[in-house]
């Protein structure tokens, strides 16, 4: 299957994109495409696409990558909702808020069933000892005994 993609071409920290037509099943290092629709250069916003030629491999069955969509809707060549794309934590957050909302309408339109309450485990015993009380001997500039706050001490 063909597809119309982004092929990376600049240099280290310098990103520059070609606009290909390349056969799925090859990856987008290897060079070999069946032919170059254009350019794109995000630093400087420049977007230079032969809008016929992607019409034409579209119509031949190519499929475009989601980032090649929101580009081709961007210039005008096709008219389409620009789809979501972008990794991490985003994409992430709103599925999660969507998820919790989801359950809390569920339980306002579940109807109430009594159910009796089943006894609960017994938790475990934590052992606990008693204050010890330490009396540290004063310096000598005190010139006397001080007493020392007790402190606690469990055990686990």
């Amino acid at each position: 299957m063909l597809k119309i993609r982004l092929q990376r071409v600049g240099r280290k920290n310098d990103p520059s994109f070609r606009a290909v037509c390349v056969d799925s099943r090859k990856s987008p290092k290897v060079g070999k495409h069946t032919e170059v629709l254009g350019s794109y250069d995000p630093k400087r916003d420049y977007i230079a696409i032969d809008g016929e030629r992607v019409k034409h491999w579209i119509s031949k069955g190519a499929q475009v990558s989601d980032t090649m969509h929101n580009l081709l809707v961007k210039e005008g060549v096709i008219k389409a909702k620009k789809i979501h794309v972008a990794k991490g934590k985003k994409k992430v957050k709103k599925e999660i808020k969507a998820d919790a909302e989801t359950p809390a309408e569920e339980k306002e339109e579940a109807p109430k069933e009594d159910k009796p309450k089943e006894p609960e485990a017994p938790k475990e015993e934590v052992k606990e000892e008693a204050l010890i009380e330490e009396k540290k001997p004063a310096s000598p500039s005190q010139g006397g005994e001080q007493e020392v706050a007790p402190e606690k001490k469990e055990v686990i």
